[in-house]
């Protein structure tokens, strides 16, 4: 619904005016020009980095332990998990460069693909999304699932219980 009047328009039909949108223009027009969002919905940025599909956090891994790489290089590491073709590694590494997930240097024969961004980076944005879509935002509820899915080892376990400690230190040392 408007919260105002669509702009009239003259044409032979209405004797002047068409109320419903302008003759020059078609109804996606009229739609993108006479849009109100409401002030409740806000937009989200899109992050700086797409979230990786599976296959391509997979190349990731092998980019992030191996350095820049060929197709090759990552297709011989690749298949010792996994089935894939020589193509569909180059198709998969080409999309990943027009995201801008990996960049990729021509001035060899044989391209040389990096990763564009740290593993921890990847990471972050990752359980930052996985956060804000899955918990609502509540760090404390990924924690409590991801234990409660006992996965965790005893060593995993006292890694956890010492950021909590440095994080208490951190919070304690902060206020006022």
């Amino acid at each position: 619904m408007l919260d105002h009047e669509p702009r009239p328009v003259m044409n032979a039909k209405n004797g002047g005016t068409n109320p419903i949108y302008p003759k020059s223009t078609g109804p996606t027009n009229f739609f993108v020009d006479n849009l109100r969002i409401p002030s409740y919905i806000t937009l989200m940025a899109r992050p700086a980095l797409p979230r990786p599909t599976d296959s391509e956090l997979a190349i990731l891994h092998v980019l992030w332990r191996r350095g820049p790489s060929t197709v090759r290089e990552v297709l011989d590491d690749l298949k010792r998990h996994r089935e894939m073709g020589y193509t569909t590694v180059l198709k998969i590494l080409q999309i990943m460069a027009d995201k801008n997930l990996v960049a990729r240097d021509e001035t060899e024969r044989t391209h040389v693909y990096r990763a564009s961004a740290t593993q921890e980076q990847t990471q972050s944005l990752l359980v930052k999304d996985l956060l804000n879509r899955a918990f609502d935002g509540s760090a404390a509820r990924l924690v409590m699932q991801a234990l409660a899915s006992g996965d965790a080892s005893a060593q995993e376990l006292a890694q956890i219980r010492k950021l909590l400690e440095e994080h208490k230190v951190q919070t304690y040392d902060t206020d006022p």
